[in-house]
């Protein structure tokens, strides 16, 4: 008898899980199909010019994909059930702000310089790049967010929960900064995002049943739900997250990593996504997956073969 209100409300946080990812694959899809429709920056005749990038292969593919992803996961975040008004608030922050910015430097950004280093380097030297302007907004954005989320669960005086704060919120941040390392092939950065967030979902539904786990699975659960509607266009090379969809994606996921994890947990997962970014810088990605069979068939999985030749200049990666 006594295991009977636990069953009952793990079936609960399940059900909400399972609303929240429905939430998310909906709103995901309806804004991508509006978005062909209007894009959100130009019209008909300039929308190619906007939207249109050129990918690994030298295919046209449209960055609407980005877009439409970040405004179903906010959309799904304000509508999810389980969600207190600061962590919806949270959510919608860390979702707009990170796909805006993200958005931002996909339309007007230029490739005078590359990665986190370049942008501050370039920063240092008195050059305001598109893509400093990101990383500084999405850190704000992210610090934001942190503030913003619930901190019943959290325990220490002024200074630890300040403390608490600024590591959620570097991880928030950075966390939308490595999930755009990814988005150089079809369908990685969602992948990775999938195989990061399902272990957090899986986590926060077997935790003992309370407010941290029902807010950590419904904000897991929606970008989830809207990664996983967009990852068919993404595999078939019609379209790509670009810096919108990635950072959107990362960030909500980091948003939904410090609401399931103890201390000790985010200052690990920070720690992880410092020299994954770090190690960007003097590796790529994309040879390290494809000198690893299992690491290069799961990249593979539902894309099409490999070209031989290499991409063309402004390409996916």
């Amino acid at each position: 008898m006594a295991r009977r209100p636990q069953a009952g409300t793990r079936a609960a946080a399940v059900l909400g899980a399972a609303v929240g990812a429905a939430l998310g694959a909906v709103a995901a899809r309806a804004a991508f199909a509006a978005f062909r429709r209007r894009p959100p920056i130009g019209d008909e005749k300039t929308a190619d010019e906007y939207w249109t990038r050129v990918n690994h292969r030298g295919e046209p593919v449209t960055l609407l994909e980005g877009p439409a992803f970040a405004a179903g996961a906010v959309a799904a975040s304000a509508l999810a059930p389980g969600l207190p008004v600061r962590a919806r608030a949270a959510a919608v922050l860390a979702g707009a702000g990170s796909g805006v910015l993200g958005a931002y430097d996909d339309l007007f950004g230029t490739t005078s310089s590359k990665g986190f280093k370049g942008h501050l380097a370039a920063l240092a030297r008195g050059e305001v790049t598109s893509g400093a302007v990101k990383i500084l907004g999405i850190g704000a954005t992210g610090l934001a967010a942190a503030a913003l989320s619930p901190r019943d669960a959290r325990s220490g005086g002024v200074l630890a929960r300040s403390l608490d704060t600024l590591v959620d919120g570097a991880l928030i941040a950075g966390s939308a900064n490595l999930a755009n390392l990814f988005d150089l092939r079809p369908g990685r950065a969602i992948k990775v995002g999938l195989l990061a967030g399902a272990p957090l979902l899986a986590a926060s539904i077997a935790a003992p049943y309370g407010p941290r786990s029902r807010q950590a699975a419904a904000l897991t659960a929606v970008p989830l739900g809207a990664a996983a509607a967009l990852l068919p266009e993404d595999l078939g090379e019609r379209a790509m997250l670009g810096d919108a969809g990635a950072n959107a994606l990362g960030a909500l996921l980091g948003l939904a990593a410090t609401a399931r994890l103890g201390r000790p947990g985010r200052i690990a997962a920070l720690g992880v996504v410092a020299a994954l970014t770090a190690a960007s810088e003097k590796v790529s990605f994309t040879k390290v997956i494809a000198g690893n069979r299992v690491l290069n068939r799961l990249d593979m999985l539902g894309r099409r073969a490999p070209q031989t030749t290499s991409g063309t200049p402004g390409s996916r990666g």
